[in-house]
């Protein structure tokens, strides 16, 4: 099985999601995670490195070289595709999906590919990152960050993915705001607006403990 999973928007928890459900899903087989794209990245002496690529590497039982798991890494926390211009790099769909193709995906029952941003994130030149998801035609896992603005903001996600002609096969509440008002409330109104399965709740929790996070996520509600 392999998903994409994209956010509602840029610090909803995507990373520490998608270890999460990678850490949930080891005792049932093989997992990998991926991160094509990614900004803020540290300068080491191996080279570029992101937290995110490295956070889901360290969830994977599948073992890939780091350009493998992340080969477009830009050292400055901006958007991808101002970064790469920058740098005189091509973003392209094309890029992109020659990439994922070329590894083997076969070889993780659970292969995780995430996103950056939101779901449009622009690559450059009129394309967006959810053109080369549409490409590979992968399903979609839904991060939403919760917390003032999350049901909007889930809606309208929901929906562009569901135009592009994908299927949402689940999401995931992140709460990120430990003091929401009306948190209950907020969640079942999520329930209620969003079409596929709920793959779990996690709570606020302030130690980012990815074991913790996989106790509330069920990889079995994946559609």
């Amino acid at each position: 099985m392999r998903y994409f999973v994209t956010g509602t928007d840029t610090d909803c928890g995507k990373t520490f999601v998608s270890s999460a459900l990678l850490h949930a899903a080891q005792a049932r087989g093989s997992t990998l995670g991926l991160k094509p794209i990614a900004s803020g990245c540290e300068v080491t002496p191996e080279g570029l490195r992101n937290t995110d690529a490295l956070s889901l590497i360290a969830q994977s039982s599948v073992k890939l070289d780091y350009s493998q798991v992340n080969p477009f890494s830009f050292e400055p926390a901006i958007a991808p595709h101002i970064a790469a211009k920058h740098l005189g790099i091509g973003l392209s769909v094309d890029a992109i999906c020659q990439h994922l193709e070329a590894l083997p995906l076969s070889s993780a029952d659970l292969m995780l590919v995430e996103g950056a941003g939101g779901w449009r994130l622009p690559l450059g030149g009129g394309e967006f990152l959810s053109q080369a998801v549409k490409q590979l035609s992968m399903p979609v896992i839904l991060v939403v960050g919760v917390k003032l603005g999350c049901l909007n903001h889930a809606v309208l996600t929901q929906e562009a993915i569901l135009a592009d002609g994908l299927t949402l096969a689940g999401w995931v509440a992140n709460v990120t705001d430990p003091n929401m008002a009306y948190l209950q409330e907020n969640l079942t109104t999520l329930t209620e607006l969003m079409t596929s399965p709920c793959l779990g709740v996690v709570p606020y929790l302030p130690s980012r403990n990815v074991a913790a996070a996989a106790g509330y996520c069920d990889i079995d509600a994946l559609s």
